[in-house]
């Protein structure tokens, strides 16, 4: 979400989404805030710091990582607060171990990428520290299920070797299919929620999130070229968190708009309209950090109200 102030994003999220709202993101906070250093303050026994505009192992705990953990507190703290008493479904994001590998950088230099020792500790350590925030939100809102957002935006270079090393002049060997496949299938196996994995790239390894056990795909729908993949997703039960609202736009889109766009989709993949419904929630194509904070608002509004319209017509 846009902006600095996290109690109003908040109230805006849980007044809009009253039936699928999240923990609002507010990366405009700065440091800690960002995607890769608020989901590395959650690492167990893995410190990270700020040094030179990136984020590296660190020896110890130190002021950057004490931030990063400060903001979830607060944030944590508002939600708390305003869904107090919440009974529904509730969503918290985190990035994916993969995407941490390829933008945190080792103590020694180059991404933790490099080593696939360093990728395995990141992972288990990513994995403890979100079973623990998982139980911290069912602790914190008893009455709620909690559904776990990972993000993933750069599986899909991971995979294909396309990660550039810090000259630029060669990339970091692709990581194999099997050995991302059981790494995200353990953390859906630990977390003790179910998984969404969100990706808003145009190579999205549908299949692989499907094989490592995702309860649902948050994919930016005008991105998706091959609907094959998903079609096979969907076929077997997977949700999908259909991103079709631009994430900055002159103009709000309609529902009606986002709830044709949805249903163009489905109607190619070939699946009755009868099912669309209860498999499919309308979402932004991606993130609104960049949007202004009346477009943020007008936007879920729009893909809430696309939602009703799938109901109901």
């Amino acid at each position: 979400m846009p902006g600095t102030d996290i109690a109003e994003a908040q109230r805006v999220v849980l007044g809009e989404l009253p039936d699928l709202p999240h923990l609002a993101e507010l990366p405009d906070r700065g440091v800690g805030a960002d995607i890769i250093g608020r989901s590395a303050a959650v690492l167990v026994d893995l410190p990270v710091e700020l040094y030179v505009g990136r984020w590296r192992v660190a020896a110890r705990p130190g002021r950057d990582l004490r931030r990063a953990r400060d903001l979830w507190e607060r944030d944590l703290d508002q939600l708390t607060e305003q869904a107090e008493g919440y009974t529904g479904p509730i969503k918290v994001q985190a990035a994916g171990p993969f995407t941490l590998a390829a933008s945190v950088d080792l103590a020694t230099g180059g991404r933790l990428l490099r080593d696939p020792g360093a990728v395995r500790d990141v992972a288990a350590s990513l994995v403890e520290g979100l079973r623990r925030h998982v139980d911290d939100v069912r602790r914190r809102l008893p009455g709620a299920t909690v559904l776990l957002q990972v993000d993933e935006p750069s599986l899909p270079a991971v995979l294909a070797g396309r990660v550039p090393t810090e000259s630029g002049f060669s990339a970091y060997r692709p990581v194999e299919t099997a050995t991302a496949t059981d790494a995200l299938g353990g953390l859906v196996a630990a977390v003790g929620a179910p998984v969404i994995f969100h990706c808003c790239a145009s190579d999205v390894p549908v299949a692989l999130l499907v094989s490592a056990g995702a309860a649902a795909l948050s994919l930016d729908l005008t991105l998706v070229a091959e609907l094959d993949p998903l079609g096979e997703a969907l076929d077997a039960g997977v949700g999908l968190l259909a991103g079709v609202a631009p994430t900055r736009a002159d103009r709000v889109p309609t529902s009606k708009d986002l709830a044709d766009r949805v249903r163009a989709t489905w109607g190619k993949l070939g699946f009755p309209a009868s099912v669309l419904a209860g498999q499919v929630v309308v979402t932004p194509t991606c993130g609104l950090a960049g949007a202004s904070v009346d477009y943020a608002r007008g936007v879920l509004t729009a893909c809430r109200e696309a939602g009703q319209r799938l109901v109901e017509e």
